[in-house]
Order: C-alpha cells, then sequence, then structure tokens
C-alpha cells in the first residue's frame, strides 16, 4: 500500500517551485565550487570548538538547486514513513484500492506543494534518512546546501557572500558533527519519530475528526491565529513523543546557532552584520507567507533556534563546554522539553551543583 504517491509529490514540488536567482554559468560554478571548500573549513572550526570527537573522515558537502533539494527530500520522507506504510499494508483491514490510489495522490500532491514552499527557502541541511545504497547498506547522513537559495539570501541583505557561505556552513556542518560524533543520536531520533509515527490513529473516524481539526486550524490560522497543522493531527498518545522530539531538536538547532555566532567572529569577519540582518529576514515576509510557515510550524522552528541557543548558552557559561558534552552521553542526559527552558534544572540532574566560575 502505498500512502503517498511520491513520484508524484516530486513531480509536483518540481512543477511549482519558483525558479532561483538569475545567475551566469561562471556565478554558479564558483558558488559551488566556494560552498564545497567551506564546507570543509568550517567541519574543522566546528570540531576543534565543539570539542565533539568523530571518526568520520571530514567530507564535502552536497550542492544542490531547488529541485534536488525536493527529491532528496521525498526520498529521506520514504525512508522515515517505511514503517508506517508496511503497518498499513499489514492492516486487518486495509481500504480499497481505489480509495487507497486517489489518496495516494492527493497527498503527493499535497506534500509536493509543501516542498515546493520550503524549496526556496531552505539554505541547507543534515539529511539523517537516506535510502540504502547500490550494495544495499544504509548511509549515515549528508550534508545538502542549496546554492540557489544561499545566492538569494546574500544578495537579498546584501552581505559579504564568502562570510555569508561560511556563517552558513558553520551551523550546517555542526549538525554532521552532532551526527557523526554522537554514535547513538541518529538512531534515538529516527526511533523516535517511528515511535511517533506508530502512534497514529488509523481508523476512519479519528482520521475524519483529525482532518476537521486541521481544516480548523487553517481557518483560525488565516484569521490571524496561532495554530499549526502538527498540533491539530496528533494523537494523544503522540504528544509525550513529540514532546522528546521537539526537545532534541531544539537542542540540535540551537546548538548549531550556538557554534555558528561563537566560531563567528574569529573566522567570518562581517558576523554581527549578518546575524542582524539574517534576523530580521527570518520575521519578514508577506502574510501569506507567515501565514503557510505557522500552518507547517515553521514559526516553531524559529523558536527553538531562539531557545535551543539559549539553553546551551548558559550551560556553557556554568559548566564550560567539557561540562556541556555531558549532554551527548546518552538519552537518558539530553534535555527534556521543560529543562529547555531552564537550564539549571538541566545541569542539577545531570552535573550536579557546579562550581563558579573563578
Amino acid at each position: 500500500m502505498q500512502v503517498i504517491d511520491w513520484d508524484l509529490a516530486v513531480t509536483t514540488g518540481t512543477r511549482l517551485v519558483r525558479p532561483g536567482p538569475q545567475v551566469s554559468r561562471e556565478e554558479a560554478r564558483q558558488a559551488v565550487t566556494e560552498l564545497r571548500t567551506l564546507s570543509r573549513e568550517a567541519e574543522g572550526h566546528v570540531r576543534e570548538f565543539t570539542k565533539i570527537d568523530t571518526d568520520t573522515a571530514p567530507q564535502t558537502a552536497t550542492v544542490v538547486d531547488r529541485p534536488g533539494w525536493i527529491k532528496a527530500n521525498v526520498a529521506g520522507f520514504r525512508v522515515v514513513l517505511e514503517p508506517l506504510t508496511e503497518r498499513m499494508a499489514r492492516g486487518d483491514n486495509p481500504p480499497p484500492a481505489i480509495v487507497s490510489a486517489v489518496g495516494s495522490r492527493i497527498t503527493g500532491v499535497e506534500v509536493g506543494a509543501v516542498l515546493a514552499f520550503l524549496a526556496s527557502r531552505v539554505l541547507g541541511q543534515y539529511e539523517l534518512f537516506l535510502p540504502p545504497d547500490p550494495t544495499g547498506q544504509e548511509p549515515t547522513g549528508r550534508l545538502t546546501l542549496v546554492a540557489p537559495n544561499i545566492v538569494h539570501a546574500e544578495r537579498e541583505m546584501g552581505v559579504n557572500p564568502h562570510d555569508f557561505r561560511l556563517w552558513v556552513c558553520l551551523h550546517e556542518e555542526t549538525h554532521r558533527v552532532q551526527f557523526t560524533g554522537v554514535p547513538w543520536l541518529r538512531e534515538y531520533v529516527r526511533s523516535q519519530m517511528t515511535e511517533f509515527l506508530l502512534a497514529s490513529d488509523l481508523d476512519l473516524p479519528t482520521l475524519l475528526e483529525r482532518l476537521r481539526s486541521a481544516a480548523d486550524t487553517v481557518a483560525d490560522v488565516v484569521r490571524g491565529g496561532e495554530g499549526n497543522l502538527i498540533d491539530a493531527i496528533q494523537s494523544p498518545g503522540q504528544k509525550e513523543i513529540l514532546d522528546r522530539l521537539t526537545a532534541v531538536m531544539t537542542l540540535v538547532e540551537g546548538h548549531g546557532d550556538y557554534v555558528m555566532d561563537a566560531v563567528g567572529p574569529s573566522v567570518v569577519p562581517t558576523v554581527g552584520e549578518i546575524r542582524g540582518k539574517f534576523a530580521h529576514r527570518r520575521e519578514g515576509g508577506s502574510r501569506l507567507d507567515r501565514t503557510v510557515r505557522r500552518l507547517l510550524g515553521i514559526d516553531l522552528k524559529m523558536k527553538q533556534y531562539a531557545e535551543g541557543s539559549a539553553f546551551v548558552r548558559t550551560v556553557v557559561d556554568r559548566v564550560g563546554m567539557d561540562g556541556f558534552n555531558r549532554i551527548w552521553t546518552s538519552p537518558q542526559t539530553l534535555p527534556t522539553h521543560q529543562e529547555i527552558s531552564d537550564p539549571t534544572s538541566w545541569i542539577d540532574r545531570v552535573i550536579g551543583t557546579p562550581a563558579l566560575p573563578a
């Protein structure tokens, strides 16, 4: 059973996505070459600053255009959703074939439309979930940078291109170092995502109730409300899992922002200007853009950056980088959803009462 028509999702996304900025062939080649070089440079800065050891050899980032980002994310979604697809296929009362076919095409169009919206905004990402390679081995992850979006952002803000590209690489390379240097972290995130998906209520009455709730949420957000579709469609049993997922993603995103800004002044001369303009850009957009961001929970992601960065900064200030790195010991030493907003409680639980700095 196919829950989503993935081919249609790719076709829809690549058809709807807006074209990137106008660049010459030479400008495009230069941007790709520089991003690959800077990703290697950034990884060295991140490893040295974070003190996270990894046996993985430094790798050059994969640089893609907007359609390439859409195709990569569809491949990742297929991997993530595979447990749910398998469960639905084994169900006692699978929906009729016509319902499955029509439903998968509808969701394929919807997924494609969402990815088209995001594909013009994402600067880069560390892809945790990839399909198996030709030998059947599942890759551990891949750092992807979206060249047209980086070029568009640096032009729009009027910042130094070299500095901005390195600044972006610092954030994204932090994620690579996190997930390659902390061996259990990737599987922990994956297990939580699988648990979240399998906690779904799949019976038809509940599904219809969720869809009505989602429709109400769309109407509320359009009128200026604060809801989002993630909250609208989750079951009660999923909330606790989502809290754990939110906590760990807030940590890794905030850690990326913290490292980016901490390392930045020593290697990115115009980091102050870039940070100020980028923060303003994050808050901007048309009313439609802001509405879609709220619906998709993207505004929550922006909040994650701020909350996570504040948590990391407080902990490092109190106990130093070595003390903070106790966070990567095991799933039990990760901060809870509540501890993210109360770093002292995490310090008390995991480290004990630390010595005050001299």
